[in-house]
């Protein structure tokens, strides 16, 4: 055994890469298992930690070095178990770090400059980084997954804690809504479609679609981009834009596509697998005086039979309401960052802030514009239900993140554990030149 390790070690150790400056043997600094850590996965890791803003210290490396021993352990616990990879999430995220690093580092051209490697290679290592970790994060769920904490425990957890441990949470505001969608009218449908049927002639006749996206799209995310969304998978589209994206041909410029977001052309730019990278122009239908006088003057009286006790707001957001998310919970807005129904200053849309600081607690608003979370105009009323002040985190008002917390320690406490007994049973070879970090676990056994 330890005969065919030494082999493996050294016919590892004859694996050539490149590095940025010159051709260089790619050391193998630990094995973990059959598991190596090559010098060029601290690099790689450094280069993409430094490509997202961090600044490099002393101890990087040594930091580095550990996190990967760790992810060896898991990577070889998961091979054992037989895990299997997310290829979908592996996919998504890898283009998210490509679009991240092209944004940071100003162009895909300058992202080859910074690795030193064509694209294409940095994809395919970034594939295989993004794999190992899958398989690693999965692993590391499953050795927590067990972890269940009752409210005795999150309890005790409470009171064996210093009070000033926990965090200082801002204001918070929970608020409920009646949400209308106003219809936009024939007329308004047509002059959008004219609009999108005049830039597709114009594409058609030699004009850049991404220069008229930036000029004209309504999607604010994409427009700054010449409308490019970046590759991304069917089910990441709604139906009606996927099922026409993914049957274009390169370049091809599709007809109009209606979506619950607007209306669309879309230029297919390529396709990879699965995957496809298009860019699209989106316009809005506008509301006309007429229809959005008639959806406030409705919400309006609405809010004034709540007021008179005629009606409860729940009752009426059941009734009223066509916002799907709110109407069957009472009209509650829940914060998607957190899955409450509570809500930090800057977390809420910037018009209902507008109206909700000038609220009073039990209040209900008059009718207000608006929009929803796919950005598409709406108008509300909304009762300000309650205002939390500023306060460090306690059980009576913070049970959830509470319990929250106290979950996290015990799952890191939990793993922490896995992994001490992990190392005490693993065959583990670590370079001398390595061994003079300072770790936080026993790799060398001594």
């Amino acid at each position: 055994m330890f005969a065919k390790r030494i082999i493996l070690f050294v016919l590892l150790l004859l694996t050539v890469e490149y590095s940025r400056s010159a051709a260089i043997i790619d050391e193998i600094l630990a094995i973990v298992g059959n598991e190596p850590v090559f010098a060029s996965d601290i690099e790689q890791e450094l280069m993409q930690q430094k490509a997202q803003g961090r600044t490099e210290t002393s101890t990087m490396q040594c930091e580095i070095f550990e996190q990967l021993l760790i992810q060896k352990l898991l990577l070889a616990q998961a091979r054992r178990d037989s895990l299997k990879v997310n290829d979908l999430a592996v996919t998504q995220e890898v283009d998210q770090r490509l679009r991240f690093f092209t944004a940071q580092l100003g162009g895909q051209q300058e992202v080859e400059k910074y690795f030193n490697k064509p694209l294409s290679q940095i994809r395919k290592d970034l594939q295989d980084y993004v794999s190992e970790h899958n398989l690693t994060q999965q692993m590391q769920q499953s050795i927590v997954s067990k972890v269940a904490l009752t409210p005795k425990e999150a309890e005790v957890f409470y009171a064996s804690q210093a009070p000033d441990s926990f965090p200082m949470l801002p204001e918070q505001y929970v608020m409920q809504q009646i949400v209308r969608y106003p219809p936009s009218g024939q007329q308004a449908r047509y002059d959008v479609r004219e609009r999108l049927i005049e830039l597709r002639e114009r594409i058609m006749n030699g004009e850049k679609f991404s220069t008229l996206a930036v000029l004209y799209s309504e999607d604010p995310g994409s427009a700054k981009r010449g409308g490019e969304l970046g590759l991304r998978s069917r089910e990441e589209f709604v139906k009606q834009f996927s099922d026409v994206a993914f049957s274009l041909r390169p370049n091809q410029v599709s007809q109009i596509v209606e979506t619950e977001f607007g209306y669309h052309i879309i230029q297919l730019i390529e396709k990879k697998g699965d995957m496809a990278n298009v860019r699209h122009i989106l316009l809005k239908p506008k509301f006309s005086g007429e229809t959005q006088e008639r959806a406030v003057n409705l919400l309006d009286s609405v809010a004034n039979i709540i007021r008179k006790d005629s009606v409860t707001f729940e009752m009426a957001a059941m009734r009223y309401s066509e916002d799907k998310e709110t109407l069957l919970n009472g009209g509650y807005v829940i914060n998607p960052a957190t899955q409450t129904s509570r809500f930090e200053k800057d977390q809420v849309l910037p018009a209902d802030y507008f109206v909700l600081r000038a609220m009073k607690v039990g209040e209900i608003s008059q009718a207000f514009a608006s929009k929803d979370a796919r950005g598409n105009d709406n108008f509300k009323i909304v009762k300000l239900t309650q205002i939390l002040p500023a306060h460090r985190a306690n059980f009576e008002q913070d049970y959830g993140l509470i319990c929250d917390i106290a979950r996290q320690q015990q799952q890191q406490q939990v793993f922490e554990q896995w992994i001490k007994t992990s190392i005490e049973s693993a065959v583990i070879d670590i370079l001398p030149k390595m061994q003079t970090c300072h770790y936080k676990y026993n790799w060398q056994k001594k």
